[in-house]
Parts: C-alpha cells; structure tokens; sequence
C-alpha cells in the first residue's frame, strides 16, 4: 500500500468517532474526525509529513503552516517530512489574535515577508480558520501559493472563491460515513 492507503486507514481507526457534535462552523454532525488523533501519533505524524508534502509536490513554496492548533502539527509533521528527504521547509504559527506582550507577533517562527508559503489546516468545513490565516499571513508580507488540508469537509467553494489553490488528499466520501 502507499502512504496515501496508509494514513487515510489510520484516520479511519484512530480518528472518526461517532455521536452528536456541533463543529466549528456551527453545523451539527453524527460523526467528527478528530485529525490530531493522527497528526499528533509518532507512528502516524511522519505519514502525514509524506502525503501532505506529495500532494502538494507541485507549488514553490519554503516555509508552512496555519492558524494554531489544527495547522500545528500538520505544518511540523511537514518539516520533518521534509528534512528526511533532503529539503530544507520552514513552519510557523499563526496566532489567533495579536500578541499584546514580548515581541508582539501574530506569527511565530521564521519570518514570512517575501516568502512563498503554503497555508495548512488539519480538515476545513466552512475554511474559516485557514482563510484567518491566509489574511494574517497576506499582512504579514507573504505570498500564500496555496492551501492545503489533510481532509476536505466543505471548505473548497470558499478557498476557490478567495481565488486560492486548494489541495487535499482525501475528502469525506473517503472515510464511507455518509
């Protein structure tokens, strides 16, 4: 099997769980994908390092990351990933709202002025928290080539319309809960 098998059964047994939530968009759902069950297992976190960066092998981009706490590991999951096969990507993090002590930052880690960056999320239904991020980062100097999520739950209309490339490897048809 390839990573893209590999990681998509680890989500599958690691991180769908079944019952009443209500998600960050507000919408109600039976089932929810908790992706840090996965980015965050040190068995798992180097296969998604590997997909992420296969799927999005055909952007220039240096350095990546998102909205903190979903992009997190994604974006370090990525480095590492990276870094095993001899390529030098930088991460950071953005902030939910502007630091008010110390350095003052909305964005941690290597500065982002002038740099191509990839702007990721674990999973995305309204694009909310990455789009945040795309705005921050766009303030910031950057130049955001791209988004990328590890699962599709809605979000591609909005990414599309803030004329962005989107990149996933799976989409929720995936997982067969629907």
């Amino acid at each position: 099997m390839s990573d893209r098998d590999d990681l998509l059964e680890e989500i599958k047994a690691k991180a769908v769980v079944h019952g009443d939530f209500v998600l960050s968009s507000g919408r109600r759902a039976s089932w929810y994908v908790d992706l840090r069950r996965v980015t965050l297992d040190g068995a798992v976190a180097p296969l998604v390092g590997r997909v992420m960066l296969d799927v999005t092998a055909d952007l220039d981009y240096d350095a990546v990351g998102g909205l903190t706490l979903g992009a997190d590991p994604v974006a370090t999951a990525m480095l590492h990933a990276a870094a095993a096969r001899g390529r030098r990507l930088d991460a950071f993090v953005v902030r939910k709202a502007d630091k008010t002590h110390g350095l003052q930052r909305r964005i941690e880690g290597p500065d982002v002025a002038g740099r191509r960056v990839l702007a990721v999320e674990d999973t995305s239904t309204s694009g909310g928290s990455v789009l945040t991020a795309v705005e921050a980062l766009r303030a910031a100097g950057a130049e955001v080539v791209a988004v990328a999520t590890i699962l599709e739950r809605g979000a591609a209309d909005r990414i599309a319309a803030e004329g962005l490339t989107y990149r996933h490897p799976y989409a929720t048809p995936d997982l067969n809960l629907e």
